[in-house]
């Protein structure tokens, strides 16, 4: 059996999440050239990170691998499903957050749900380089890290696709952020230059309108 500190994969689930794993692996390999996935089962197995990615997938992401650290050899899995997961959505930013929200209090954050499986929320920066892999979150949005200083106002970020351009959208005390939860990275990226998103532009129009909030918490997009 497979632990991750008191979490245990028994051998079937270890059994079924590699197999996926591995589909998914070989039928995307533009998201990993020039790595083998032989490489990447054999880390696997000998890591405490296959329970991790089975929460992932459990909660209806894809996770999948995206590159390798030069430095630490270690294989770097993102969550690649075309839309927010269906399992970690309407969820509020952080604790904070979720503590200030009064009516239709969602079941959790996003950063609590990351914490308690182990992985992390995508930074800006690398939200836009999962774009370079294929669009997501065209109907959907996502929450990425927010700066410290940012959060100190009371604002947090968020991203999405629309119009074939990427979106982090202004923080704000006094509108509500309605975004799913975010796309979750297992691992730090090892980034390239990008250029900024596309802040001067005004957001696109909505089918729903903004419900107002003192915090940034989600409530779900259709």
């Amino acid at each position: 059996m497979r632990t991750m500190s008191n979490r245990i994969l028994s051998k079937k689930q270890s059994e079924e999440i590699l197999k996926a794993l591995q589909a998914r692996f070989e039928n995307n390999a533009n998201r990993h050239r020039n790595l083998d996935w032989a490489a990447v089962q054999a880390k696997l197995e000998a890591a405490e990170k296959l329970w991790s990615l089975y929460e992932m997938e459990k909660t209806g992401g894809e996770p999948d691998v995206v590159g390798q650290d030069k430095k630490t050899g270690e294989f770097i899995f993102c969550d690649c499903s075309p839309e927010s997961p269906k399992d970690r959505r309407s969820l509020c930013y952080d604790r904070e957050a979720l503590n200030a929200r009064k009516a239709n209090k969602p079941k959790d954050s996003a950063m609590d749900m990351a914490a308690a499986m182990g992985i992390a929320l995508l930074t800006e920066d690398q939200y836009r380089e999962l774009q370079t892999l294929g669009n997501s979150d065209t109907k959907t949005s996502s929450w990425v890290q927010t700066p410290p200083a940012i959060r100190e106002l009371g604002g947090a970020l968020f991203c999405d696709l629309r119009y074939n351009l990427q979106w982090v959208f202004p923080p704000t005390t006094r509108r509500a952020l309605q975004a799913d939860t975010a796309n979750i990275a297992l691992n730090r990226f090892v980034m390239r230059h990008l250029p900024p998103l596309h802040r001067d532009l005004p957001p696109q129009p909505r089918t729903r309108p903004y419900r107002a909030a003192k915090s940034p918490c989600a409530a779900g997009l259709d």
